[in-house]
């Protein structure tokens, strides 16, 4: 018997995702079938672009419900955390050495990832690095461009 994978994430990433779930099961799932049934009054389905692409689309969305629905049936809610160490959940701001350019990153689970708004996963060899760390700890993070020194600055 194989047990499915856990998906750590804040309370706000599950409530994200369930908001996706809902949005594709009432509106994009009905958008595709429409798509799917003009593209069917076009006649000859062997020659049908708008129909394959419409069918491409309608797996996509039914992928995706399956995904989501599976994170959120096994998400694992990240607890606040009080304490000083990097864990998941913290928002982490740290100076790459020796130049000293400032980042700023949450580390969150991996469902709800997303580095262009500043959440990385925990699986991400930053973050890797970085938990069970403090302010003021000086780490080396194995990135795949070769390592980076960076000094935590402050956890929130």
């Amino acid at each position: 018997m194989s047990t499915e994978k856990v998906y750590p994430m804040t309370k706000e990433g599950k409530e994200k995702l369930e908001q996706e779930l809902e949005y594709l099961k009432s509106v994009k799932r009905k958008e595709v079938v429409e798509r799917i049934k003009i593209a069917r009054s076009f006649g000859d389905l062997s020659e049908n672009s708008e129909y394959d692409s419409a069918k491409e689309e309608q797996a996509f969305v039914e992928g995706r419900i399956g995904t989501i629905e599976a994170m959120i049936r096994n998400a694992e809610i990240i607890e606040e955390d009080n304490s000083n160490v990097v864990s998941l959940g913290k928002t982490v701001v740290f100076i790459e050495l020796p130049d000293g350019e400032e980042e700023t990153y949450t580390i969150v689970g991996s469902a709800e990832a997303d580095p262009f708004e500043g959440k990385i996963s925990n699986d991400s060899p930053i973050a890797k690095s970085l938990l069970g760390k403090e302010v003021g700890d000086e780490v080396i993070v194995q990135t795949p461009g070769g390592e980076m020194k960076v000094k935590i600055v402050s956890i929130k």
